[in-house]
């Protein structure tokens, strides 16, 4: 989805046409500049609408770098979206990507982190990966490269599972694999997303040893 179809994309776009239209009509025009009439036109020329303009294209923008065809643009992370895309694929990804409740944001709600600053946090990190792509070489590796010396930056943690599956729930406690390990699921030294349990979520970039 484009940032124009988006509502946010859209006011950014007509705030900028607004201004633009305000500031032109005023330079054919000329009018006096102490009228209260010609004030009011560059304050909204030149303040309200510019303003209203870069908060909606920043906000745009933040949304779109949610969605799953965002976090794949990067030649590096083809092969992560198209397993995600794969409806034969058993990896965690896909499973959860063919959830329609996942939409177009799979990638991002699975990687969030959920804390009261969690967004912002998330966007931070998302900003290192940007450094690291096109200042720290990531664009010139081959998929081989990449996949054979990139790791996550931490482990990844089981309180983003519970997001969705409460780990606090019957149907979790009942389960006695879960119940031997729960400790160590809290203190996240056992992850969910692991091959004794329910499975890495790209096989394909994980190593024999780390599977």
């Amino acid at each position: 989805m484009g940032s124009l179809a988006t509502p946010m994309g859209a006011l950014a776009v007509a705030s900028a046409l607004v201004a633009a239209l305000l500031l032109l009509h005023h330079l054919v025009t000329r009018p006096k500049l102490m009228g209260p009439g010609t004030r009011l036109k560059l304050l909204l020329g030149v303040g309200v609408f510019p303003f209203v303009a870069a908060v909606s294209t920043t906000a745009s923008g933040m949304q779109r770098t949610t969605e799953r065809e965002f976090c794949g643009s990067c030649h590096v992370m083809e092969t992560h979206l198209s397993d995600l895309k794969d409806p034969n694929s058993l990896g965690l990804a896909s499973r959860h990507g063919r959830n329609e409740q996942m939409g177009p944001h799979a990638c991002y709600v699975c990687h969030a982190d959920y804390g009261m600053l969690g967004y912002p946090l998330t966007k931070l990190t998302g900003m290192s990966h940007v450094y690291h792509y096109y200042l720290g070489g990531y664009r010139s590796w081959s998929l081989e490269q990449f996949h054979a010396e990139v790791r996550v930056a931490k482990p990844y943690p089981n309180a983003n599972c519970q997001q969705c599956h409460s780990g606090k729930l019957s149907s979790f406690l009942n389960v006695k694999d879960h119940l031997a390990v729960l400790g160590e699921l809290e203190a996240n030294k056992v992850s969910c997303a692991s091959a004794g349990c329910h499975g890495v979520a790209h096989r394909f970039s994980k190593r024999p040893d780390e599977l």
